[in-house]
């Protein structure tokens, strides 16, 4: 139960943080380390709900096993989307090297700031999630 309000928590709180960063337009160091905390919460959590469904341990109905697993799946498709948003931000840029300082400090911008707003997606999509795991669970 306390690893399930841990994910629940973490998201929540990376989710808001990321969104507000994002919609103010300032990338945020400390998101990065939020997202990693609630990452790690969701490893855990589903980790021992693996061991428990091993065991025997069964829920109300299968539902909770799935969204149980879902936000793992979801933390690596977002890992993924977050390479994919980085690369799309450079796709016009022939030599980074050739730019001038202002002008790579621009881009390093944009791609953090594409990164955090698919992370975030990707926290709160893991919220919503957990959320549903919590409700099916009995």
């Amino acid at each position: 139960m306390w690893v399930g309000i841990a994910v629940l928590a973490t998201n929540a709180l990376a989710g808001a943080w990321g969104a507000i960063s994002w919609v103010r337009g300032f990338p945020s160091s400390s998101f990065w380390w939020m997202l990693r905390g609630a990452q790690i919460a969701v490893a855990i959590q589903v980790a021992i709900g693996l061991f428990l469904v091993a065991r025997g341990a069964s829920s109300p109905d299968g539902l909770h096993v799935a969204y149980g697993i879902s936000p793992l799946v979801v933390t690596l498709v977002s890992e993924g989307m977050r390479a994919g948003a980085a690369h799309r931000e450079l796709d016009d840029v022939p030599d980074l090297d050739a730019l001038t300082r202002s002008d790579q400090m621009a881009i390093a911008r944009r791609v953090a700031m594409s990164e955090m707003g698919v992370m975030t997606v990707g926290a709160l999509l893991i919220l919503t999630l957990a959320l549903r795991a919590y409700q099916t669970g009995g």
